[in-house]
């Protein structure tokens, strides 16, 4: 495996979760309630198809309601919670109630200081300062 793949994590065989203009849950304190996802980062897909991202990818986002501070700004984000089901290497089939990002800082830390609600365990894999905030991985 080259050493692209390895730091962006192989996205052979998934099927797409988030696509471009998708809203997501923010799901830390950092003032944001509901994003929209403008951009994948480590996406190199066809020309005029639409990226799309999974599970501990990380995505920009454009906050679409929260606190003043925060609305209408663009932020790094980590996927960490996604409603469409995906397989483990295990066999088994995960899938959660919502869709649901933490906003993080450029160099990759959480902007807040709690999580709220479930971390994938891939997410908290990838990601050790997200997981270090997460009160449940799954």
């Amino acid at each position: 495996m080259s050493e692209k793949l390895q730091v962006l994590g192989a996205r052979k065989g998934l099927t797409p979760a988030l696509q471009h203009m998708s809203e997501v849950t923010v799901a830390d304190n950092s003032g944001g309630k509901l994003a929209m996802v403008i951009g994948v980062y480590g996406y190199h897909g066809v020309l005029r198809r639409v990226p799309f991202a999974n599970i501990a990818d990380l995505i920009m986002v454009s906050v679409k309601k929260g606190s003043p501070e925060v609305r209408k700004q663009k932020f790094k984000a980590v996927v960490i919670r996604q409603r469409m089901p995906f397989r483990r290497p295990d066999g088994t089939w995960i899938s959660f109630e919502d869709n649901a990002v933490v906003i993080v800082n450029p160099d990759g830390t959480p902007k807040g200081t709690e999580i709220r609600g479930p971390v994938a365990r891939e997410a908290a894999e990838r990601w050790p300062k997200i997981a270090s905030q997460a009160t449940i991985v799954i």
